[in-house]
């Protein structure tokens, strides 16, 4: 299949980029960002070659989860803006060619929203159902997500006498979307956002969206919960034909493919691959390419239309839970050896140039990886700057700091005092003082003008959304090569993952006579291959190669 034939699936060779707009920029001085000051950044954006932004919840809250406790999906906290302000973003965005999609987050609400307050006004109110409700609490239940804030996911409502459910937070009670009323309202949240110009959503926690194990019968009935997911992307597909779904599933191999809606690829437009982000600090770990060649091979076959994305950090503790107990205690010790810099026994709360010690070869070396994996590539604010956390913030918060815009007080994110801002900056080595976009701007030798190049090349580079994922054998344990190619071109990634010299020794088959290799990362260089396709590369410590298979006569630019 040529590109051209498919041009509209824009999320194919996309560069997602997700901020949440509390920590982007304040403008009007308050120590909160807001959309106005979100606006006065689309150029830096467009110049780091962002194609589509992520916002995170930006609804009015109460703010006990940063935001993801809701308690009007139709509005904008008042804290950061109006409806106008972020019709304004949006607009500003697609004059720089840059989409929009947003957090829906409907696995549950604050206990704060109306629909809640409603609910436990009594048994017979009409917005009861919109809840999961229990006479008793059930003898057996899983273990919280958050073992260390809560200790059950049942929680005692005592005006009415019974318990309601709630998978995260005791305040963020769970919807329940066996009740069509709620299937109905999720849809009209979808519809009215759409209106609004967005391109789409990343969902949150996919998988509590769907489990309706603690729902009583009586609640009423969804049937198959991927029926379910399909009839949303065939709304989402009537409302707006480039819109996406962009899931957090963070499942076994063996249930991922049930959420793109199998092979037909007509439920989740696209998947976090938590899978390949976990093993791929295990390889880190080790200096061994091998844990996350495993986990690229172990996805499953998808429709042409669906689409990983790739990750090295969220906005969430770095989670290591599909790792073995063995080979999570192999990640902490590398990465997070510290008790303040683990959460729920699970995850890391750094950021990855702290991980990596501020090394720029890894952290380039890493993100050059990033963007060559099969799948696209989504960044968390402040990673193109090589933003550290501030673990004096609890928890997966520490990496939720104020975007460094120059080295002035609180890092030119606002001129309020530092005790009013939404959360304070990073400290140490990291700070604003060391770390900022004003000075990297001016250099070319920073971590922000490597991405810049990195995305414009991955950008000219449609076989690695689009293309064959597949390993070349050479002897080195530390380097992973691997092509991507299609009806468009071939391109051979090359990265060392350990700090020692490599030298290595591959060959590719059905090449043309006169065919060169050529670097589009680093210097331009060729290679040549020998005769029956044997080619010699020399890669430094860390040292990564995008090389470019160009055939006498080729079109394409190297």
């Amino acid at each position: 299949m040529r590109i051209t034939d498919t041009s509209d699936l824009w999320w194919k060779t996309a560069v997602i980029y997700c901020l949440d707009v509390e920590t982007y920029m304040d403008w009007n001085g308050d120590g909160i960002g807001d959309f106005e000051g979100l606006s006065h950044r689309m150029d830096y954006l467009q110049e780091l070659g962002v194609t589509c932004l992520w916002l995170m919840p930006f609804y009015p809250t109460p703010d006990k989860d940063d935001g993801y406790d809701v308690t009007d999906f139709y509005g904008v906290d008042p804290r950061l803006g109006n409806h106008g302000d972020i019709v304004e973003v949006i607009r500003t965005a697609r004059d720089r060619g840059m989409r929009v999609i947003i957090d829906l987050v409907v696995n549950h609400t604050s206990d704060q929203h109306p629909w809640f307050k409603a609910s436990r006004a009594s048994l017979d109110n009409p917005y009861r159902d919109y809840y999961v409700w229990q006479k008793k609490k059930p003898a057996k239940e899983p273990e919280p997500v958050f073992p260390d804030k809560e200790d059950s996911i049942w929680e005692l409502d005592e005006k009415t006498g019974e318990y309601y459910l709630h998978s995260f937070y005791k305040f963020q009670p769970d919807l329940n979307v066996t009740n069509p009323k709620v299937r109905d309202e999720i849809a009209k949240i979808m519809g009215f956002w759409l209106q609004m110009g967005v391109s789409g959503f990343r969902l949150d926690a996919v998988p509590f969206l769907l489990d309706t194990s603690g729902a009583s019968p009586a609640a009423g009935e969804l049937g198959d919960p991927m029926e379910y997911f399909r009839s949303l992307r065939s709304f989402l597909g009537r409302r707006s034909g480039e819109a996406i779904m962009l899931g957090e599933v963070n499942v076994e191999r063996k249930d991922q493919l049930d959420f793109y809606g199998g092979t037909d690829g007509d439920a989740l437009t696209m998947q976090f691959d938590f899978i390949v982000m976990q093993n791929l600090y295990l390889s880190l770990a080790r200096e061994d390419a091998s844990p996350l060649v495993d986990a690229i091979a172990s996805r499953p076959a998808t429709h042409v239309e669906s689409q990983w994305a790739n990750f090295v950090r969220n906005h969430d503790e770095l989670t290591l839970d599909k790792l073995s107990d063995e080979e999570r205690e192999e990640v902490f010790a590398a990465f997070g050896p510290e008790e303040e810099m683990q959460v729920y026994g699970r995850g890391i709360v750094r950021r990855l140039p702290s991980m990596l010690h501020g090394d720029p070869r890894r952290i380039r070396m890493v993100y050059s990886l990033l963007f060559s994996l099969p799948g696209t590539p989504v960044l968390f604010y402040g990673e193109e700057l090589g933003m550290g956390e501030n673990l004096k913030i609890e928890g997966r918060s520490s990496v939720r700091t104020p975007m460094q815009w120059d080295a002035s007080a609180n890092g030119g994110f606002s001129s309020a005092s530092p005790r009013k801002l939404t959360a304070p900056v990073t400290e140490g080595g990291f700070s604003p003082e060391h770390i900022n976009a004003s000075a990297q701007r001016h250099d070319p030798d920073s971590l922000l003008h490597f991405m810049r190049r990195l995305i414009e090349r991955y950008r000219a580079s449609a076989e690695i959304g689009w293309g064959e994922f597949a390993v070349i054998k050479q002897d080195a344990p530390s380097v992973l090569v691997h092509s991507m190619a299609n009806g468009e071109g071939r391109l051979v990634a090359l990265h060392n993952l350990a700090s020692e010299p490599a030298g290595v020794t591959f060959r590719l088959t059905d090449l043309d006579e006169g065919t060169k290799l050529v670097d589009l990362l680093l210097d331009g260089t060729s290679f040549h291959p020998e005769e029956d396709g044997t080619v010699h590369v020399a890669l430094d410590g860390y040292g990564h190669r995008w090389l470019r298979v160009l055939t006498p006569g080729e079109k394409r630019l190297g």
